[in-house]
């Protein structure tokens, strides 16, 4: 009895690594050229992450610590733990770096629930000193579309982006509703004291107006802002409510259409001229959307040719859903991709076949970000493994 219950027991230890291995299997490319091996694991529902130099990274977990891996090694102690709100889509969101200073972005409860943007002094050790609050944004009423991502910009400036946490304001395209209160929008403000960028195109009638700080709005939500290193310009992704997902090129005053509009402003039934037009603003198509919603997430442009000439300064963008890893080589002046697969002439990815004109990689466990590093390849962070993957 004793050795057939020590069999039944191995057995069952066999079979729960078999499922685990099968369920965290490695990635695959379609390039037969590269490779995607593990890099980092150990990381909890991980949902950002910065090279700091060639030997340290930093990772957000969703809970609120931030975690530090050294040379290639998860260290055991968070650099910072913060006391985050993480129901639902709230949490600690996004992470950037400009000079010497580390800013983080997270949802907390400070006599009401709001998202914070932290700034801290970047010092030996990648120890993280001298907390202070940056910026405080809107977190409610919303625990979902909360944004988070943040990105710096080529002249230095700090990006953020906030969802519309299921608010009706003019900053969602209703015409008789509040006015912009820094939700569903895309900041750009100055890393020193949290003022507006000062060539940001939407002006206010006083100092405090939010609009100040506006390079974009009509953002429904947001996990992805990438900018591209030849042009320094801005782009975003964006999730559908039940379709549409969207890639967008972010000009200045750039009014994605929510919530009146998401994909093609064709396909919505409205005009422009129903969106809420702030001076300055203009509405733009997005350059692809995706007929189903399974969470666009991040975009980054490789900016390097370590994995091939071809790829270099290509744009990758990730999904939650399907834990797809796309690929887009861009136009001449960088203002659109090159997009050869029949039926993307409508700029909607709306079947397997169109999915698989762009697809570069499956398998990822719903990923969260996507950087190069300082060594020239392409790192994914996944979000259900806690994995840094790395494609060389």
């Amino acid at each position: 009895m004793k050795k057939f219950l020590a069999f039944s027991m191995g057995l069952i230890s066999f079979v729960i690594l078999l499922q685990n291995n099968l369920l965290y299997a490695l990635p695959t490319l379609k390039d037969p050229n590269l490779q995607v091996e593990s890099f980092v694991t150990g990381l909890a529902s991980p949902t950002s992450m910065l090279f700091l130099d060639e030997n340290n990274i930093i990772v957000l977990e969703k809970d609120g610590n931030v975690r530090l891996v050294s040379n290639g090694i998860l260290q055991g102690q968070p650099l910072v733990s913060l006391d985050v709100d993480n129901k639902n889509e709230r949490g600690l969101l996004g992470v950037e770096r400009v000079g010497e200073n580390i800013f983080l972005y997270a949802t907390v409860k400070d006599g009401e629930v709001i998202n914070r943007i932290y700034k801290y002094s970047l010092g030996p050790g990648a120890e993280l000193a001298n907390e202070e609050v940056f910026m405080d944004l809107p977190g409610t009423p919303a625990t979902n579309h909360q944004g988070g991502k943040l990105a710096v910009s080529n002249d230095g400036y700090l990006y953020s982006v906030t969802g519309e946490l299921q608010r009706n304001g003019k900053d969602q395209n209703i015409v008789n509703g509040p006015d912009p209160d820094f939700s569903g929008a895309i900041l750009k403000t100055n890393p020193n004291d949290g003022s507006p960028a000062p060539n940001n195109p939407l002006q206010g009638n006083n100092p405090e107006d939010p609009i100040n700080w506006y390079l974009a709005y009509g953002i429904r939500n947001s996990f992805g802002l990438g900018v591209d290193p030849v042009t320094g310009t801005l782009w975003d992704t964006e999730n559908g409510e039940k379709s549409h997902d969207e890639i967008n090129l972010v000009s200045p005053g750039f009014n994605s259409g929510w919530k009146l509009v998401m994909g093609p402003i064709s396909d919505s039934g409205v005009a422009e001229n129903d969106l809420v037009s702030l001076p300055n603003s203009n509405y733009r198509d997005p350059i692809l959307s995706f007929i189903d919603s399974f969470g666009i997430t991040d975009i980054e442009f490789l900016n390097s040719d370590k994995l091939g000439a071809e790829y270099s300064n290509n744009a990758f963008v990730g999904d939650l859903g399907y834990g797809n890893l796309y690929r887009f080589e861009l136009n001449e002046d960088r203002t659109d991709f090159n997009l050869e697969a029949p039926g993307l002439d409508d700029r909607v990815v709306d079947n397997d076949e169109e999915l698989d004109s762009i697809l570069f990689g499956q398998g990822f466990a719903g990923i969260t970000d996507i950087k190069t590093g300082p060594d020239g390849l392409l790192y994914v962070l996944s979000f259900d493994d806690g994995t840094i993957y790395q494609i060389s």
